[in-house]
């Protein structure tokens, strides 16, 4: 073994109001976090329409993505679960 630590992959992702999304990970873990801290920065102005928050996907790399700009990392959010 290397010493690097296998990083959980996000398989399941879906919006929920307001500003939470709910993820399921490939190890089991799941859960509700809340991005409202987020949706007051200019960056994320577009979250205020509720269909554009609604498309949060997985991209083919693991991200959690809404279009080609907005995307935020898997990492940093199995952390908050």
């Amino acid at each position: 073994m290397n010493g690097t630590a296998r990083r959980p992959r996000p398989l399941e992702v879906r919006a929920l109001d307001p500003y939470r999304i709910w993820l399921r990970y490939d190890d089991g873990a799941a859960g509700e976090v809340d991005l409202s801290h987020l949706a007051r920065r200019q960056l994320f102005a577009a979250w205020s329409d509720p269909e554009f928050f609604a498309s949060v996907h997985i991209d083919a790399a693991g991200a959690i993505v809404w279009n080609d700009d907005l995307d935020l990392c898997p990492d940093a959010l199995y952390r908050r679960l």
